[in-house]
């Protein structure tokens, strides 16, 4: 069984990160349901943040004092909860104490994930447990959506079969975690709170995660919304897909290019995806919106994440695990609140006028923050001389 440990913590992480966006293709039914507009709907999907900000802060020192698999176990139990909350009572408000549940779960996840699986290869290549790491994950935050996608094609419903499903699914992952070895020694004193820090030529590198996560956010949380005037919201899920699972097909790209190079380039193609993204849901083109959100995949989860975290560990010294939770902070950060004030910049002056000032926000910061990203680059070289 000890050969399976690491395929069993791989499922268990595509099954947590799968809840996180299976209830994404409801959101417009959810608020038209509840009377509400796409500024709620923002604000609930905000609510994942909540959920992670306080173990990404506070509660770094988790995985020395409980071990790995406990956090793992409760990442599994916090889905659970969340997704037959989203059952029993489907509205806006239960989503967004769902998405917060969840939130909690992703952040426990992303604390442990990476050790334990390289704990489970026996220390063999830290590569190969990073890869099955951020694949497994890639995997599960398009998937849910996807599959949700699939059912309301063929029956519209507020709490398809794919909500069910998961419920099984995630009980036998709960199971197969269970019998995981955690060899890993308990700290009882050790330090919970690692406060985020920025090293020198750290910044630019979050602030573009930043950029590319608002694009994602605003895919997940709005744009069924926009879809819906067109008739497709049912088909949001698979941008959803598109948008978080694709990347990975890029990632091998981005290895061989230096972290700024890497960063720079998904800078140059996030405004160009985004414009296609904006267009063809704008005029109800489907084709465009998909062929849009795979290519901002691969900027967002292949480029700039790959070469920002690469970056960012590269500058941060024996300060590794603090400039991460640095980077991350202002990933989330991304990935909250241009969503909600472009929620609520819609219900105010409509789609047809949020979503481009939106894309002009994003030139805007990608030119700037490629500029410092060339300016960090000219300093570091300078420094080497």
């Amino acid at each position: 069984m000890k050969g399976s440990s690491p395929l069993r913590l791989a499922l268990a992480l595509c099954t947590i990160t799968t809840a996180v966006n299976l209830q994404a293709p409801l959101y417009d039914a959810l608020a038209a349901r509840d009377g509400l507009g796409v500024g709620a709907t923002s604000v609930a999907f905000a609510c994942y943040v909540l959920g992670i900000m306080p173990v990404l802060l506070a509660l770094n020192g988790l995985p020395e004092r409980l071990g790995r698999r406990p956090l793992i176990l409760a990442a599994l139990c916090l889905c659970l909860v969340a997704t037959s909350m989203t059952l029993l009572a489907p509205g806006l408000v239960t989503l967004g104490i769902a998405r917060f549940l969840m939130g909690l779960g992703t952040a426990l996840t992303s604390a442990v994930a990476p050790a334990y699986m390289l704990e489970l290869f026996h220390d063999r290549d830290k590569r190969v447990a990073a890869n099955w790491v951020t694949g497994s994950t890639s995997l599960g935050f398009g998937l849910g959506a996807a599959v949700t996608s699939l059912f309301v094609l063929y029956t519209p419903s507020l709490t398809p079969p794919s909500l069910w499903l998961y419920l099984g699914a995630a009980s036998l992952a709960l199971l197969l975690v269970i019998g995981l070895p955690d060899d890993a020694p308990r700290q009882r004193h050790a330090a919970m709170l690692r406060l985020p820090a920025y090293p020198a030529g750290a910044l630019p590198f979050g602030l573009a995660i930043l950029l590319a996560w608002a694009t994602v956010g605003l895919v997940i949380a709005i744009l069924p919304s926009t879809l819906a005037r067109h008739g497709l919201a049912a088909w949001s899920g698979f941008a959803t897909f598109g948008i978080c699972s694709c990347g990975v097909l890029f990632q091998p790209w981005a290895r061989q290019l230096s972290p700024h190079a890497s960063t720079q380039l998904g800078l140059i193609i996030l405004p160009l995806a985004y414009a296609l993204i904006a267009w063809g849901s704008l005029n109800g083109v489907l084709a465009a919106v998909l062929i849009g959100t795979l290519a901002a995949s691969s900027a967002c989860y292949g480029f700039v994440y790959l070469g920002g975290l690469s970056g960012v560990l590269a500058v941060a010294g024996e300060r590794q695990s603090s400039a991460s939770a640095g980077f991350f902070l202002l990933a989330y950060v991304g990935f909250s609140l241009p969503v909600v004030t472009t929620g609520a910049l819609i219900d105010s002056v409509g789609h047809a006028i949020a979503l481009p000032l939106f894309g002009g926000a994003l030139c805007v910061g990608a030119l700037v923050v490629s500029w410092l990203l060339r300016t960090a680059s000219a300093q570091s070289a300078e420094a080497q001389l």
